[in-house]
């Protein structure tokens, strides 16, 4: 990928998290998305780029704009070819609320790099460099939070999970806490939540649960840049479901899929943030300017930057 394109792709994110900002707290979660998505569209067609959707909002049926399979950018013969997967407001229920962490986010790589996720579920594991070798999906959640901890050098105790607030997580929650782990719960937005897991400093050691199988795949690529492990397996709702996944080119639809099979090769993420978070500050507003903050990660130079607008 272009280093100069993970820049290109920075005034993407804001361009969606300036106009969702701005419907905040209006208790309107359809209009904040959809100002999100017209926004991210319109900005990139201004982008030198030949880019697929790969995952999006939709299947074209189901999302007029941004839907996967619609092809974005100015499209000349000249332009950068990418895959891109996108949420242009991930947190709609917290951007109605004006709760913390709703992003703007994108994912970029070249052709065939990113695995087309379909619009399900997906039980994820997530960490941070530091322990990225120990985690096994396959092993129960006290059995991964006992490796995290001795990894890191602590008692169990003094490790904390997170995990989205959800009636499906109910065992994995009562388990956790069996485990004597710490857990934060969140109402939306397992991208966030899987960075955070991965960024230093930060006070999440792991990501347990299920989320959006799109979701995944762009934390996959923020980790990928972080040096952090992560490990998915397809969690279908019907096999109506898994059968149009086999459709769409997964061959092996319930396998278990780590860091590399979600996300090949040089990808570059891109986040802005829509409300206040954990890693990114949200939009602010002034009477003359607007004052954005964003971070742009790159997996082949490990590069983090983070950008105030």
């Amino acid at each position: 990928m272009d280093r100069l394109l993970a820049l290109d792709m920075v005034r993407v994110t804001e361009a969606a998290a300036l106009a969702a900002a701005r419907l905040m707290g209006r208790g309107d979660e359809k209009a904040a998305d959809a100002a999100a998505v017209n926004a991210m569209r319109e900005e990139f067609n201004r982008s030198d780029i030949h880019g697929r959707v790969v995952i999006g909002e939709g299947e074209r049926d189901e999302a007029p704009m941004l839907f996967i399979g619609e092809e974005v950018g100015k499209r000349s013969p000249t332009s950068i070819r990418c895959d891109i997967a996108l949420d242009p407001l991930e947190g709609t229920t917290l951007t109605a609320h004006g709760d913390n962490n709703a992003l703007a986010v994108l994912a970029i790589a070249e052709p065939g790099n990113l695995l087309h996720a379909p619009d399900t579920y997906m039980n994820k594991i997530a960490v941070g460099s530091e322990c990225a070798d120990v985690i096994d999906l396959a092993a129960s959640p006290t059995d991964n939070l006992m490796r995290v901890a001795e990894r890191l050098g602590r008692r169990i105790s003094e490790v904390t999970a997170i995990i989205l607030d959800r009636p499906r997580h109910e065992e994995l929650i009562a388990e956790v806490r069996d485990a004597g782990a710490r857990i934060r719960l969140i109402r939306d937005g397992d991208v966030s939540g899987a960075i955070a897991a991965a960024v230093p400093g930060n006070a999440i050691d792991i990501l347990l649960g299920t989320g959006g199988a799109p979701e995944g795949v762009l934390a996959a690529a923020a980790l990928k840049a972080l040096g952090g492990g992560m490990q998915a397996q397809m969690v279908w709702r019907s096999e109506e479901e898994r059968s149009r996944a086999v459709e769409m080119g997964l061959t092996d639809p319930d396998r278990t899929f780590g860091l590399e099979d979600l996300v090949k090769g040089d990808c570059v993420f891109v986040a802005s943030g829509v409300t206040n978070g954990d890693f990114l500050q949200g939009v602010k507003f002034t009477a003359q300017a607007a004052r954005t903050h964003s971070v742009v990660m790159r997996s082949e130079s490990g590069t983090v930057r983070w950008m105030e607008t």
